[in-house]
Formats: C-alpha cells, structure tokens, sequence
C-alpha cells in the first residue's frame, strides 16, 4: 500500500473506528479466560446490541433450536465464541456506516456485506466447519476497505466504483489507482482496530487464489455468492460460473451446494435484513435457482415422509442420549451431583445475574473424613459421600445448586438468601447429617459431621465481591476458621467483603 494512500487514510476524521463496546468485545475475544458473566456485563451495556443478539438467535439461521426469551438464555445458547464473535458484528456496524454524500453506494457495499456474511456462515456448516459466527463476522467485515476508501476519498472512489464493471473489474482499478485493492486496505484497517490475527488475516486473503484454509476458502466463495444476489439478469451467468468454481473449493460440492445456499438466504433475509438495518430484494433472475432448489427440497421431504415414523424415533432415541450424556458429564459420577467444572459455570452465571439480590456460597468439609476411610476403607467411605449428598440436596430449595468440589469438599450456592438465612439453611443441615447415619458398618451405624464457611455477595448496600474468585477465598477463609475452631460448625464471612477471619 503506497504511503500517500495510508498518509490519507490515518488523517481521515471520518474513518471508521469500533464504538466503545466493541473494543471491549475485540479484548475479550482474545483472552482466554473470557467467560461469558464477562460477555454478559459488556454486552448488556447497549440495549440496541442485546436486542440485536437475542433476534439473531430466534432468527432462521437457528431455526431447529428453541425459541429464547432472554439475553442471559441466548448467549447460553450460541456459546462464548459465537456470542463475541456475533457481537461484535453487530457493535462494528454503526461505525462502518458513516455518512459523507455517498449513501447509495454506501449501501450497496454494505448489502454485499450482509450477503457474504450469511453466506460464509451458511458454506462453514456444508463445509462441517464449527466455527459458523465467526465466518459470519468475517464474511461481514470482508468489504470493510471499501468502506474505508469510501470515507476516506469519497469522490475518487465513487468514481472508480462507477467505472468497475463488477467485483473483478473494481480490485484491477484500485490496485492502479493505490497499487492496494481493497482486501488490503480492509486487512491494514482491521489491524489498527486491533482485531484477532485469523480476522486481519482473512479480510487480507478474502480477494486472493484458492486459499489452502478451509475458513478463508468459506469467505472467498461468500463474495462471488453475494455479487451474484445482487446482479442483473444479464450478468448472472458468467458470476454464477465463478460463484459454483469458489463453492466447489469450499465444500466438494456445486450446483447442489450454490441451490441450498441461496434457498436457505432467501428463508433468512427477511430477519436479517431488518437485525442489520439493510434493505436487500430478492432478485428475479435467482427464481430459476430457487425453483430447482425447491424441487430437490420437495424430493427429500417425499423421501423422508416413508421413513418419517422411524427417522422420529431415531432421533427422540438421539435426543435423548445426548441430554444423558450431557447431564452426566455435569455429574459427579459417585455422588450424582453437579461436579465443580459444571459447578464454576452456575457461579459464573449466577454471580452475572445478582445485581439486585443476595446471593450466598457455602464451603462444606466432612470432619475427620480420612479417619473414617482408614477405619472403614474407601468403600464405606464413598457411601459416605452419596448419602451426604443425598442429605444436602433433601435439605436445599429447588433453586439452590450443590456441587462436589473435591474430596469430601462441597460446594453450596444459596440464590436469594442473605448470610442470616443461609445459616440456618447450614445450621438445619448441619443437624440433618449430625443424626442420620451416613452408612451402617455391620450393624453400627456410622456419623460425621461437617465444617462450613459461608460468603454473601450483595448482602447489603455496598457490601459486593468484586468477583467469583473473591467470593469463594472469602469462604474458604471462614470454613478453615471452623475446622481450627474444633470443626462441627457453620461461620459467616465479615459483614465487609474482602474481610479475613
């Protein structure tokens, strides 16, 4: 890129540049230890942003999930990677689309975007690529060096854009005007913005030969898709040649794969058109495309309703195996309650939503629990275990979650319940394990009892751990205080958080 051109472009006041939450959102998605409670707080501070999320997971493009009501459940359901990635997308969106006198091709160039996004995100999944919002972000954002350029020398490159006859024609020129096409300025852009390298790299590589990548192979045939949407009649033919050549790269298959995209677009845009706040037509000359499309559906559909009795039971059998096998990787496998991997996620999630409410952890250690293995042996032991856990959780609130933490360590999280509250929660159970026998060793029974710490986020005005981690060493503080103590008690955290005992 010819210095003249980046002098231009860095002393251009109208350049786009990522709002406040989305450089939030670029930092979280390079930190490994993102979660999405964090997501959750950033995401939650532009109302218009987490409308925007919750549309797109009730949009078609999640058309076999179920319907979410709440932010909190659709970024759940989408997961951490595709939360930021998806929000992103959209948090850049009002940055890319400024205004200088050039709205109309303004739009254009952002049509285009849209369409590449749904349709990179659309090649990901024929390509079984697990990576769908991120193609879709970086379908997105393929386009943003036009945009730049736009903003930057909005007469000059109007005009160059007016003497392009299509996509192929328009890189020629910008590289002998800039000796940069815009995939260039695009990549140059993203990396001021400080965007993760696969992004920077993808917008850089969107215009190039058949890339050896399978997510940069997606992006590439995502553009040709969208130019050829957007065409007239007249120049389909020779861009649907290109389109099938970038598809056949992508996914092994053409003609086939082209029909589905587009059909699966059409069922989208309605929805999508108005989540990103463009309007795109359904042109006429695609009805051909959408015809065969629709007959190769209408086939299928014939040939699943002679198997539909057993394709149905199939898949209740599938559904059902994967909710087991989910809940059981959520399990504890000797206790049968939820393990501490499952267990820091419910904090996470649980911590994010108590902004108005109490919401209290109690660390629990059986007393003298290595005597009893050594007296008894590991079996005896581990039907200690369960029936301790059996007692915790006849004991809890159907809102309350218990956890094996580790050992004969458990894990309490007490929703709605100040420090008072909870410790008679602990205090009840604490008398519950004292008298029921936690296993019979011929014919003796055998007792324990435990030690417990208990911590209290939003307890009263002012008194807030600043996160999980703070909140769990805060009990943890305590339930070593109980075991010095002489063990078989409950003890409360200071009324100042961050307060040692």
């Amino acid at each position: 890129m010819r210095t003249e051109l980046e002098t231009t472009l860095l002393h251009c006041r109208n350049l786009p540049s990522p709002p406040g939450v989305a450089l939030q959102i670029i930092a979280l998605a390079q930190d490994p230890n993102a979660t999405l409670g964090a997501a959750a707080q950033v995401i939650g501070l532009d109302p218009a942003l987490s409308a925007r999320l919750l549309r797109v997971a009730n949009s078609p493009l999640y058309a076999t999930r179920r319907r979410t009501e709440t932010l909190a459940q659709a970024m759940a359901m989408l997961g951490l990677n595709a939360t930021l990635s998806l929000a992103l997308g959209f948090s850049l969106v009002h940055g890319l689309r400024g205004h200088n006198g050039t709205a109309e091709l303004q739009e254009r160039i952002w049509r285009r975007s849209v369409l590449g996004a749904m349709a990179a995100r659309l090649l990901g999944q024929q390509a079984n690529l697990k990576r769908a919002e991120t193609l879709m972000l970086a379908g997105l954002l393929q386009d943003i060096g036009r945009l730049a350029l736009l903003q930057a020398m909005p007469e000059d490159y109007s005009a160059l854009c007016a003497k392009a006859d299509g996509n192929a024609a328009l890189l020629g020129l910008e590289r002998e005007a800039f000796d940069a096409d815009h995939a260039e300025v695009g990549a140059w852009l993203a990396r001021r913005w400080h965007l993760p390298d696969y992004l920077v790299d993808t917008i850089a590589g969107s215009e190039s030969g058949a890339a050896e990548d399978a997510f940069l192979r997606c992006v590439q045939a995502s553009g040709p898709i969208a130019d050829l949407w957007l065409a007239d009649g007249d120049e389909s033919g020779a861009l649907r040649e290109s389109a099938l050549a970038r598809i056949e790269a992508c996914t092994g298959n053409g003609l086939d794969a082209l029909d589905e995209v587009l059909s699966l677009m059409a069922a989208s845009l309605p929805e999508i058109s108005a989540i990103f706040e463009v309007r795109i037509e359904h042109p006429a000359h695609l009805q051909a495309i959408s015809d065969e499309a629709k007959e190769l559906l209408v086939l299928r559909n014939l040939r699943q309703i002679q198997d539909a009795s057993q394709a149905h039971q199939d898949v209740k059998v599938t559904e059902e195996r994967m909710r087991q096998l989910t809940e059981q990787a959520r399990r504890d496998p000797l206790t049968g309650v939820y393990n501490r991997l499952h267990m820091e996620e419910v904090l996470e999630r649980e911590f994010a939503a108590a902004t108005m409410h109490p919401m209290t952890v109690a660390l629990i250690d059986l007393d003298d629990f290595k005597q009893i293995n050594d007296r008894y042996g590991h079996l005896v032991g581990d039907q200690v275990l369960r029936q301790f856990a059996q007692t915790v959780q006849r004991v809890l609130r159907s809102t309350d979650f218990v956890a094996r933490y580790g050992g004969e360590e458990f894990l309490l999280v007490l929703n709605y319940s100040n420090e008072s509250a909870a410790e008679q929660v602990l205090q009840r159970l604490l008398n519950e394990v004292s008298r029921t026998p936690m296993a019979v060793v011929d014919g003796h029974p055998v007792h324990t009892t435990f030690s417990a710490g208990i911590a209290t986020h939003n307890n009263a005005p002012g008194c807030q751990f600043d996160n999980v981690r703070d909140l769990l060493q805060a009990a943890d503080n305590v339930l070593y205080g109980a075991k010095r103590d002489g063990r078989n008690r409950v003890r409360q955290h200071g009324t100042q958080p961050g307060e040692d005992d």
